[in-house]
């Protein structure tokens, strides 16, 4: 079998179990978008302003607690142990600091639409909706920081039967809470925030029993002491993640900032954003796993000081997450009449949807590749790049570019979503740049220094 080959199979083991979690974690968001759907156009657009908002902040924090990433999968492939579990110990520590400015900015949710120009009624039940989900934030970054202890040692299917666990209780409880079946209270949106920020704290709990149960942390484990909080090792973890936050936050807040500029085109317009959105990001969680697969290898790889294999590893997970959205643009193509109809009948909406889905699967290609790349430069330590591919393709060009066309007197929702598709443009070619440059240094320079 040849390296590639083999390289391949190595990396579709890790990445299926992967995707399964990133669709599972995106499912919670989705089902909730599908059964708020039910209620109204105005249930549909608060949550999705709720939930993309709230993304575009949780984001930031999971991306500086991500700043574990390397150092896990480098000293996972250098068969360092001890490093590895402290960086799990320092990723948690961090995840509480982090959780502290992300609440906060989801208790300030309404405010901030407001400001923004959104709908009064809109903000409202957006804050009401995140103030609920709030507590539960630091669960969601600890979830973060010990799947991704995880996923670096290649024990990638704990979490993904967590995720797969919550979803059922999620959907359950949701639909109960939300209509009132089951003997609870009809509590619609407020019933949807419930259940969400139950999920969300079960979830940790969960994951830390089966380790437990199963006996995943033997071996790659240490006992909590002043190491665990030493300033250094915390401020390594904030380094290398806070760059990746910027990124994550960067084009979150984009998508947040979009969907801004959708509601300003009226009720039907956000809507129509909103459900062509939630098909991507749905779909987008293929290319997120191939994407911490694909850094993994990089990490261990350059942990076991084999750089050829390193560059291997980082073509192979391009030319997969390429691949998987290729299927994924056809498909919206294709059925883009059809698709908007499992979340809504209004025929505005459905019409406004089907005519930007062609834009959307464009999209796919390009989306795919970005992730991608994102993670091969996130095994390699390297997480500035990604964050100033962002800024400069989509805040220098795309946004003004769609606030100008995408007013309702010249392309409208069409405008919107063409400014953002040449950002990504932009945002891809600067990253494979910067992947091409990082595969020419030397293994010292990739290799993340212990502290």
């Amino acid at each position: 079998m040849s390296p590639v080959r083999r390289e391949l199979g190595v990396q579709w083991r890790l990445a299926w179990p992967l995707v399964v979690t990133q669709v599972a974690f995106m499912m919670l968001g989705f089902v909730d978008i599908l059964l708020v759907g039910r209620l109204s156009v105005t249930a549909l657009d608060s949550v999705a302003l709720a939930t993309m908002y709230g993304w575009a902040t949780l984001a930031l924090g999971m991306g500086v607690v991500s700043g574990m990433d390397p150092v896990v999968s480098q000293a996972f492939g250098e068969g360092d142990d001890e490093r590895a579990a402290l960086a799990l110990q320092r990723g948690l520590v961090v995840s509480l600091f982090a959780s502290v400015p992300v609440a906060l900015a989801w208790a300030l949710t309404g405010p901030v639409l407001e400001l923004l120009g959104q709908d009064a009624e809109h903000a409202r039940l957006a804050q009401e909706y995140n103030v609920i989900r709030a507590p539960s934030v630091p669960f969601m970054l600890a979830f973060s920081a010990v799947r991704s202890w995880l996923s670096a040692r290649n024990l990638v299917a704990p979490a993904m039967w967590i995720a797969i666990a919550m979803n059922v209780v999620n959907a359950v409880l949701g639909w109960a809470l939300i209509f009132g079946e089951l003997g609870l209270p009809r509590l619609e949106l407020t019933g949807a925030a419930i259940a969400a920020s139950f999920v969300a704290a079960l979830e940790p709990v969960a994951l830390v029993l089966l380790i437990r149960w199963l006996g995943l942390h033997k071996g790659a484990w240490r006992r909590w002491d002043r190491r665990s909080l030493e300033p250094a090792g915390l401020w390594q973890i904030g380094r290398l993640g806070f760059p990746i936050g910027l990124q994550m936050s960067f084009e979150g807040n984009a998508w947040s900032l979009a969907a801004v500029m959708s509601g300003w085109l009226g009720a039907s317009a956000l809507a129509a954003h909103t459900i062509v959105l939630n098909m991507i990001a749905l779909w987008f969680q293929v290319p997120v796993g191939i994407s911490i697969a694909a850094g993994v290898r990089v990490g261990n790889l350059l942990g076991a000081s084999d750089l050829d294999g390193a560059r291997r590893a980082g073509a192979v997970g391009l030319g997969l997450g390429a691949g998987v959205m290729l299927i994924a643009a056809v498909g919206l193509i294709a059925f883009r009449n059809q698709l908007p109809f499992l979340f809504t009948s209004d025929p505005q909406v459905v019409a406004l949807a089907a005519l930007i889905l062609p834009i959307a699967g464009a999209f796919q290609v390009f989306d795919g590749t970005q992730i991608v790349a994102g993670g091969v430069l996130r095994g390699a330590g390297r997480t500035k790049a990604p964050a100033l591919a962002n800024l400069f393709g989509y805040y220098t060009f795309a946004l003004p570019l769609a606030a100008y066309i995408g007013a309702p007197a010249r392309l409208g929702l069409e405008g919107i979503w063409w400014s953002l598709l040449i950002g990504l443009v932009l945002v891809v070619s600067l990253m494979l740049f910067w992947v091409r440059r990082a595969s020419r240094m030397p293994l010292a320079d990739l290799r993340v220094a212990t502290t």
